[in-house]
């Protein structure tokens, strides 16, 4: 992933691909396959500081152009993959195109596999109420051998309670866990990954968005066929018009914009500079 002023040097880990930016937000250009591989690689190094792993989608990029403190905590991750098919799309149309999509839930299933078979522990934090214990049972009768460090789902309003913050913090730092899964939603996960998971003694942290909730079944997953034709939102927003109608129909076509806006820019010619040397203006 990026910082603010360019890419981050190949660090500890193995190289990854040229990344794709969009404005403020950078994709790594990964497969599922490769992600998780490099995750656990990150892992098992043991690095000073966790892996930051966050998943753009369009809501995020759009959140992020208006965000400053959003966008430095995403540009701050270690690994960046295409949560959106939209994001996926837009890459192909810019000319850098993302592998395939990679959500965070599907890359936080695909790690704890993993985490089962490498006897790494992981412990999740937030979701609905319970929703944190319920997709722990889910996920170890999944994966037998999968080691839970602990579970917590703070109350609505965490953030403004300095105590509530010092417990979650705590429980951390006891159950030192290789992998943190983080579900506050965005842009909350995100910086709150930013902002304290360098200070703790874990090995990577992943945002996940509502992945906890469909886990413990609190919330019901978009049918496989709308994943294959790109129409999840269209799907959630049928559900949901209420909660939902604001994110996918503005956000969404602000996204829109965003893109071609971008494409535009990358059909502008560019001036040539003059070679050194070069005689000037009479």
């Amino acid at each position: 992933m990026a910082q603010n002023t360019g890419s981050k040097p190949a660090m500890h880990r193995a190289a990854k691909p040229v990344e794709f930016r969009m404005d403020h937000v950078y994709v790594d250009r990964m497969p599922m396959n490769d992600a998780a591989g490099w995750v656990v690689a990150g892992i098992r190094q043991r690095a000073e500081q966790p892996l930051l792993i966050v998943g753009p989608n369009a809501q995020i990029v759009t959140l992020a152009e208006q965000n400053r403190r959003f966008a430095s905590a995403l540009q701050a991750a270690d690994l960046s993959v295409a949560d959106g098919v939209s994001v996926v799309w837009a890459s192909r149309l810019l000319g850098k195109p993302v592998p395939e999509r990679v959500t965070g839930g599907d890359l936080m299933e695909r790690l704890c596999a993993e985490a089962a078979a490498h006897g790494f522990t992981v412990f999740f934090l937030g979701g609905l109420p319970e929703a944190a214990e319920k997709a722990a049972a889910t996920l170890t009768r999944r994966y037998p051998g999968l080691k839970i460090a602990g579970t917590y789902c703070p109350p609505l309003g965490f953030e403004a309670d300095p105590e509530e913050v010092a417990k979650i913090r705590e429980q951390i730092t006891q159950a030192a866990p290789d992998l943190l899964c983080v579900a506050f939603g965005a842009p909350r996960q995100e910086i709150w990954m930013h902002e304290h998971c360098p200070s703790l003694p874990i090995r990577a942290a992943i945002a996940v968005g509502a992945a906890l909730d469909t886990q413990a079944g609190l919330r019901h997953r978009a049918p496989a066929w709308t994943h294959r034709l790109g129409v999840e939102w269209l799907y959630r927003l049928l559900r949901e018009p209420r909660r939902l109608w604001r994110r996918y129909l503005i956000g969404n076509t602000h996204f829109i914009w965003l893109v071609f806006r971008l494409w535009i820019r990358q059909q502008m010619p560019v001036e040539p500079l003059p070679s050194p040397g070069a005689a000037g203006p009479d």
